[in-house]
């Protein structure tokens, strides 16, 4: 690895991508140190950390909610809008239209979803904003803002908003890998030595040790399903054009098992955390908290996580993945699965393989989502540690690793070098 990562320094123009995806992410750690004009960092720190969904936000934000800086709503509003955008290519005609036309449909795809993204932030500057002005017997300071700081307040975190879309579009184009999920991989990544320390300061060495370890063990399972996919043969029939026959050559469907990738927990987690985040914008409700708070944990939200956890992997691999549209364009192009019919068959086929490979992921995902939850219901105090990096961190993290060392490993051999995988 470390010849690997001296090789890609070897190279002038793939140094000068490293270099400037390192630079754009050191400006983008910057602006989460810069809080927005008219508040309180400290009263905002202590509301942030007393929250479990707040708390997980500003594990996202790289702790720029903690500080309410002006990157405070971090990469999250872009990964909604872009999933809701992924949906909705699903049940609008045009949007399904503009993905199959190619760069120029893409395009208008990812001007909608800036857009769309702008929207979200809005929205969600002005539920930080209820939040935090709300009394403190109801989890905020009790600060109420006048007109204009709200003004400046939501204006600041909206171009926060737009100057992270635009750093991470950046280092997709000039840099390496894909720039927002190296952004949110920085952010989880500069939460760690501040939670090492904290968990350190309240004497417990020897439990962090431990979880260091398991983490090690949680990291090579989840490199391993990451890595792990099915591959269908395919055989392409000979054809002769001219005087020249192509064709004739086998190859490979990879399906990966873990196809939804942290997807799924994303959506489950924002399920039964929506109850409790409505509940505290009527605090007079008290059946909507009691709902939310059933929702938001103890057994219940375990059993619920799990279960939906598995649903939403299904229904993200079976929206992403068309084994209809596939096995069309493999009758197109010559191609078949040995010892199975094309067309419907081979549609049929490539489903019951698809079904079969999902539940080992699903069931993985769930496990990896669930493990620190049960570890906190039969533990009074939680390490630091396991509470900031769970399974969802971990997930990120490696998927991230993995996906920036595979984009590595292509510039490398093509120059003819050693990369990261033997």
């Amino acid at each position: 690895m470390i010849e690997a990562l001296a090789n890609a320094f070897r190279i002038p123009d793939l140094r000068k991508k490293i270099l400037f995806t390192l630079g754009i992410i050191a400006v983008y750690r910057v602006g989460a140190h810069i809080p927005v004009p008219g508040v309180d960092p400290a009263a905002i720190k202590e509301v942030v950390q007393s929250g479990a969904a707040l708390d997980l936000l500003n594990l996202f934000a790289g702790g720029a909610l903690e500080n309410f800086a002006i990157f405070a709503l971090g990469i999250m509003p872009y990964i909604t809008a872009s999933i809701i955008m992924q949906l909705l290519q699903a049940v609008i005609p045009t949007l399904e239209q503009w993905a199959k036309e190619g760069e120029a449909g893409q395009r208008r795809i990812t001007q909608v979803t800036r857009y769309l993204t702008l929207g979200i932030g809005f929205l969600e500057s002005i539920g930080l904003l209820s939040i935090f002005q709300a009394d403190v017997s109801q989890g905020g300071i009790g600060v109420r803002f006048d007109w204009l700081t709200r003004i400046v307040i939501i204006i600041s975190l909206l171009a926060g908003t737009a100057f992270i879309m635009w750093l991470g579009e950046l280092i997709t184009q000039r840099g390496i890998g894909n720039g927002m999920s190296l952004l949110i991989f920085a952010n989880i990544v500069a939460r760690f030595p501040v939670t090492i320390v904290n968990a350190m300061q309240l004497n417990e060495w020897y439990l962090t040790a431990f979880l260091l370890i398991v983490f090690v063990f949680v990291i090579a399972a989840v490199v391993f399903m990451e890595r792990g996919q099915r591959r269908i043969p395919v055989q392409y029939a000979k054809r002769v054009v001219g005087r020249k026959v192509y064709g004739g050559s086998g190859t490979y469907i990879p399906l990966k098992v873990n196809g939804a990738n942290v997807i799924p927990i994303i959506f489950a987690s924002s399920v039964l955390i929506f109850p409790a985040t409505i509940a505290r914008f009527f605090p007079t409700v008290k059946w909507l908290a009691s709902f939310g708070t059933a929702l938001s944990q103890g057994w219940l939200n375990i059993a619920l996580y799990v279960v939906l956890i598995v649903f939403f992997t299904y229904f993200y691999t079976a929206l992403v993945f068309n084994p209809i549209e596939l096995a069309d364009n493999l009758r197109k192009n010559g191609g078949f699965i040995p010892g199975v019919r094309p067309g419907k068959q081979t549609a049929q086929y490539i489903e019951n393989v698809l079904n079969r490979i999902t539940l080992p992921g699903a069931l993985f995902l769930a496990a990896i989502a669930v493990g620190p939850q049960l570890v906190f219901q039969f533990q009074s105090t939680a390490s630091p540690l396991l509470r900031v990096f769970g399974g969802t961190s971990l997930l990120i993290m490696v998927g991230v690793a993995l996906e920036t060392m595979t984009q590595l490993e292509s510039q490398l051999r093509m120059r003819h070098y050693d990369g990261f995988f033997k």
